[in-house]
């Protein structure tokens, strides 16, 4: 390939895949979570499309080539909210509905935060930058 084709080709991610052992609960999960419904399901996919544009996809792992190494736990989700108030409230909004939450709000170098874990352990964080 010549480096002028190179340069041309845009390279902006916008898909984030999470491997998951069950695709089924996954999606409950993410459907309930984000409050929206998955565009597409198969057996062993699903993907939700975001009001942001992100595409979030949710990948059974056993059908994942190449194999895969490393699951959950490796890598963050980040949703950023506006103020303290709504990290509050969406921490309270997961709780009630049953999310692990890995580390209550609190404040850190960036700013307010909480952590939570999807079925899988993916981190989901979320936060309002106080910097």
């Amino acid at each position: 390939m010549s480096s002028s084709a190179a340069q041309a080709i845009s390279s902006q991610p916008n898909f984030v895949i999470l491997y998951v052992a069950d695709p089924e609960a996954s999606v409950s999960f993410y459907t309930r979570l984000l409050a929206v419904e998955p565009v597409e399901v198969s057996p062993t996919f699903a993907l939700f499309v975001l009001e942001s544009g992100l595409k979030l996809g949710l990948w059974q792992v056993t059908s994942i080539a190449p194999a895969a190494q490393l699951t959950g736990g490796g890598t963050e989700l980040a949703i950023p909210l506006s103020s303290r108030e709504q990290v509050d409230a969406l921490c309270m909004r997961w709780w009630d509905q049953g999310v692990r939450i890995l580390q209550q709000p609190t404040s850190m170098d960036f700013g307010y935060t909480f952590t939570a874990a999807d079925p899988d352990d993916h981190r989901l964080r979320v936060f309002v930058m106080e910097m």
